[in-house]
């Protein structure tokens, strides 16, 4: 299946498909009134979900006021520049700093997406102060608030491919400081909404996919380079980063106490080796290979999250379309993997 959207050509026009609200995420924001403050909005997909909620919010409410506020440390002043382009709001931040997090704008709409993985085997402090403090700060401060929570598919344990991938309630099993850091963050949140009654929705998310970045560009990069995919990690869920974004807001009006724990992913369970050798196609090029599938991955059922909100309306076979013609032609990558492939959870 396909899209008949052009795929995008530049960083613009892939920041303008990342960020383009769909009729259920206008109607998620009209359903949920007044401003929203995004923390750690400086990520990866932080800035496009940002715009994507400026825009969103101007056809909720017919070009009423209504604020965006994307809070983060923002080390890059051009990332700021290209916010307050949109009419995003832009707060310099250390979430950690409990005085500085008080001082933030009051907002009943919040989307918490500040976290850190790569970096843990190294500095695991770090990560525990991230993902556990930090949560507990912002939290506290908008205990008021509906909070959407980002989380990770990574607190599960692995799962055969046959199974069609965890549940949400499934025991969680992490593997590695990371995952078992998110866990706490999710414990966090659900303390503060049991005892201050803060409505709240997870998000637990499975490999989001930009152009310059996500499972299919670290396998697309590996092809046009010559060098071997491996295959430990044999299968995955992946979801166009823009119909994340979509979701997040969209589940707005489904946060809850006791929190709503939502898989946001792909409804297909992709075989690594399958995807290379389509987009090694599309690519005129040839996939290499190195080991053998494991009996067992990180794969997420994502049967609650259609439930609940439209079906992700990017396909399988448009998405690997724009991914291998991206990187084929050379255009700009974050330079950042994904580490999908370790099974060890050490990042």
């Amino acid at each position: 299946m396909r899209v008949n959207t052009p795929a995008p050509r530049t960083e613009a026009e892939l920041e303008d498909a990342l960020s383009l609200p769909r009729d259920a995420t206008i109607a998620a924001l009209q359903r949920t009134p007044g401003d929203i403050v995004i923390l750690g909005a400086g990520g990866k997909m932080g800035p496009t979900l940002a715009r994507m909620a400026a825009r969103a919010a101007i056809l909720a409410d017919g070009g009423a006021p209504r604020r965006v506020i994307a809070v983060s440390r923002f080390s890059s002043p051009r990332a700021e520049d290209a916010l307050h382009a949109v009419g995003v709001e832009t707060v310099r931040c250390d979430l950690l700093d409990r005085a500085a997090v008080a001082r933030l704008p009051d907002a009943p709409n919040v989307i918490y997406m500040a976290g850190q993985k790569f970096g843990t085997s190294d500095a695991p402090s770090r990560t525990w102060m991230q993902n556990v403090v930090v949560p507990a700060i912002c939290a506290e401060r908008y205990a008021a608030s509906r909070i959407v929570a980002f989380s990770t598919g990574n607190v599960y344990p692995l799962t055969p491919p046959s199974s069609g991938g965890s549940r949400e309630s499934d025991p969680l099993g992490p593997v590695g400081e990371y995952a078992a850091s998110c866990v706490g963050r999710e414990r966090v949140l659900e303390h503060y909404s049991a005892a201050r009654g803060t409505k709240v929705a997870i998000v637990r998310l499975n490999y989001a996919i930009d152009l310059r970045y996500g499972v299919l560009v670290d396998i697309a990069a590996a092809i046009a380079e010559g060098r071997p995919i491996p295959l430990a990690m044999g299968h995955v869920n992946v979801i166009w980063q823009g119909d994340a974004n979509r979701v997040a807001l969209e589940l707005l009006p489904h946060a809850s106490s006791p929190p709503l724990v939502v898989n946001v992913t792909g409804g297909e369970t992709i075989g690594v080796r399958a995807v290379a050798a389509e987009l090694a196609r599309r690519m005129g090029r040839e996939a290499a290979f190195s080991g053998s599938e494991a009996p067992n991955a990180l794969l997420s059922d994502s049967s609650r999250m259609r439930s609940l909100v439209e079906p992700p309306s990017m396909p399988l076979g448009t998405l690997l379309d724009w991914v291998a013609g991206w990187v084929s032609g050379g255009r700009p990558l974050l330079g950042k993997p994904t580490g999908f492939e370790k099974r060890d959870g050490a990042f």
